[in-house]
This record gives C-alpha cells, sequence and structure tokens, in this order.
C-alpha cells in the first residue's frame, strides 16, 4: 500500500495543535495538505479521532469524519467548506468537524486520510466505523498526521 503525506501548516507532526481549534474555542478545522495521492485514486477519506479518549469516554473518539473528498484537492483550508465532500456524525453527535476537546489530560490526535479507488454512498448519520466498514478492500494509500492538545 502507498503512503500519503498528510502536513498542516499549522502545526507539525507530533507537537501541539494551536488552541483556536479546540471544541470550546472557534471549533473550527485545521488546515491540511496532501501529497502522494496516486493517479488512480477517485476520492479521499479523512477521520480525525482522539485514542487517549479511552480511559476517560470509554471508547475512541472520532472528531471529524469526511467522505469524497475530490482526490485533486491538495489543501483543505482551515474551517473548510466541505461542499464538495460529505461530512459524517463526530461523537459529540454532530455533523462536520469537532475540535479537540481533552476532559483530563493532554491528548494525541490522530488525523488520518485515505485515498481510496472509488466514492461512497454514505448517509451523513454515517460514523467513523461506519467510514472505515465502507472504505474496507478500497483503500490504495493512506496518510496520517498527529497532534497534541491539552485542557
Amino acid at each position: 500500500m502507498a503512503t500519503l503525506t498528510l502536513t498542516s501548516p499549522a502545526f507539525d507532526d507530533g507537537e501541539r495543535i494551536p488552541e483556536r481549534y479546540g471544541y470550546g474555542e472557534t471549533n473550527v478545522n485545521p488546515p491540511l495538505e496532501t501529497e502522494g495521492v496516486p493517479d488512480e485514486v477517485e476520492s479521499l477519506a479523512l477521520i480525525v479521532d482522539d485514542p487517549d479518549a479511552v480511559e476517560p469516554a470509554g471508547k475512541v473518539w472520532d472528531h471529524w469524519v469526511v467522505w469524497n473528498v475530490p482526490p485533486e484537492a491538495e489543501t483543505i483550508p482551515e474551517n473548510w467548506d466541505a461542499a464538495d465532500a460529505v461530512e459524517g456524525t463526530n461523537d459529540f453527535g454532530d455533523v462536520g468537524y469537532g475540535g479537540p476537546s481533552p476532559p483530563d489530560r493532554e491528548h494525541t490526535y490522530r488525523f488520518a486520510i485515505f485515498a481510496l479507488d472509488t466514492t461512497l454512498e454514505l448517509d451523513p448519520e454515517t460514523d467513523a466505523d461506519g467510514l472505515r466498514s465502507a472504505m474496507s478492500g478500497h483503500v490504495l494509500a493512506q496518510g496520517q498526521l498527529e497532534g497534541t492538545y491539552a485542557p
């Protein structure tokens, strides 16, 4: 499987996500940039989650679920209007982005991008588990960016 590169001009991999992207702040997505999308890709998907939420929330907390992003979209701007894609339901119960909101300590957030050989017909009620299931067998390349956020 090929590797995609996912970066952000707002923070480096493994570094702190700026406060303004938090759920209790402006709650807008940070800008993201992709490189290395294979030519045969039909769409991109993105899942942002918090694996450190297992202890306080009892599960990995999903913050953003997006699919059918055009493969030529090399940049997802800050506060992106996903009109050319479909956003699913996050674990806050909202459709769209829900920023970092750790209840107890600094958490690590994973921004995972997937290059797919298809587009997906899913409802906006679809959550990250539903997206992962629909992507199964269709992922040609993937990449990940991590950032930390503290309360």
